[in-house]
């Protein structure tokens, strides 16, 4: 089956499109959901994750029953499985927030996100447009080109197999919200697009997904549309809570997350009584420590009560980068009134579960922290 029927093309525009309209809505009216919806281990980089995963095994069947057919080696449907695979697990870090370990030196200096990643390494500018070019030429070009008989003949000459053109309205809805950005965490919104549209580019080519499920016809590929694309977010649901359960409270990581904290603090209200009650960062920061040092030369840090914990067991790699016992980055926020002269700043951790429970004016849920503010020092 080349192409999706009418029905079924209209179910899958529908449900990625309608992962715009939802991250839309909830930036326009409720925006801490909204905030929280996007960080990592939450539910929008689980569908994500299980979107590309479930596009990467049905490319594996896909390019199997190609073989079966045809006896040629279907090697673009395995290169793009392979592909999917690997955008799945680079956007759970290779597991690493699942099993907690700690990402080699290289990825905590090199990687912003100080995660055991390989996109996160590469240039922002680089990245955005290696993003762009994939959308543009996966969902829109290649189809574009397949519409054309001769064209068409050729690319089945060299085994690739183009998606079908009735996706094209989804991917380029993908590339001008890249290019547009009309919102803070605009990328994680297109990239659970993205991995539907992978996954229903190649349920419409292969109909042997459909024949698997007992369906036929144009309503039965629509409903396979449907059902995959619930599956994904059912499974991305179902994951966030499991993984939220499962990091239970260890109090002995508690204990010294805290103690750690605590010395972080303690730098922070030093560095500003030297600056006579200022406050030691910049104003509306949010910020992994770690970064805020290297972007902004805040040196203190590496010399102060944090850095002298190593002299009491703390690892040589947490402490140079500012990793709390669960491997993951300490944050800082700080706000401020200018019209006042106050500030006020928090310390903290993602604290047992590894996510973000916190708002932007206080610490919430299990994240572990501490408070400074002006009348401290």
């Amino acid at each position: 089956m080349r192409d999706l029927h009418w029905q079924a093309g209209l179910a899958a525009n529908a449900l990625i499109l309608a992962v715009l309209v939802y991250a839309g809505w909830l930036e326009g009216g409720h925006e801490e959901f909204f905030y929280r919806s996007m960080q990592e281990d939450e539910y929008l980089e689980w569908a994500t994750f299980w979107a590309f995963l479930l596009a990467a095994v049905a490319c594996g069947v896909a390019a199997w029953w190609q073989r079966r057919e045809t006896g040629e080696v279907p090697w673009f449907m395995a290169g793009l499985g392979l592909f999917c695979f690997g955008v799945g697990m680079e956007e759970i870090s290779w597991g690493q927030r699942v099993f907690a370990y700690r990402p080699p030196a290289y990825f905590l200096e090199h990687n912003f996100q100080q995660e055991f990643n390989v996109h996160n390494v590469v240039d922002s500018d680089l990245r955005k447009l290696a993003f762009r070019v994939v959308i543009a030429g996966y969902g829109i070009a290649l189809p574009a080109l397949a519409l054309v008989p001769a064209l068409r003949r050729l690319l089945d000459r060299l085994g690739v197999v183009a998606p079908t053109p009735v996706l094209i309205p989804a991917f380029a809805a993908m590339l001008w919200t890249t290019i547009d950005y009309p919102w803070k965490f605009t990328n994680e919104v297109v990239e659970l697009m993205l991995g539907y549209g992978f996954l229903f580019a190649v349920l419409a080519h292969f109909g042997v997904f459909s024949r698997a499920l007992s369906l036929s016809g144009a309503a039965g590929r629509a409903l396979t549309v449907v059902v995959a694309g619930l599956l994904v977010l059912g499974l991305g649901v179902a994951n966030a809570a499991v993984s939220r359960s499962q990091r239970g409270a260890s109090e002995e990581a508690v204990v010294q997350a805290k103690q750690e904290l605590e010395a972080l603090r303690r730098d922070l209200e030093t560095q500003a009584r030297e600056n006579g009650g200022r406050r030691p960062v910049r104003c509306k920061t949010h910020k992994r420590i770690y970064s805020l040092v290297e972007k902004y030369d805040e040196e203190f840090l590496y010399e102060g009560a944090f850095a002298a914990l190593r002299d009491q067991g703390l690892p040589e790699e947490r402490a140079e980068f500012f990793i709390d016992p669960w491997n993951y980055a300490y944050w800082i926020r700080s706000t401020c009134s200018d019209s006042r002269g106050t500030w006020r700043l928090f310390v903290y951790s993602f604290g047992p579960n590894q996510r973000r429970d916190s708002t932007r004016w206080e610490l919430g849920g299990d994240d572990v922290g501490v408070y400074l503010t002006h009348d401290d020092v």
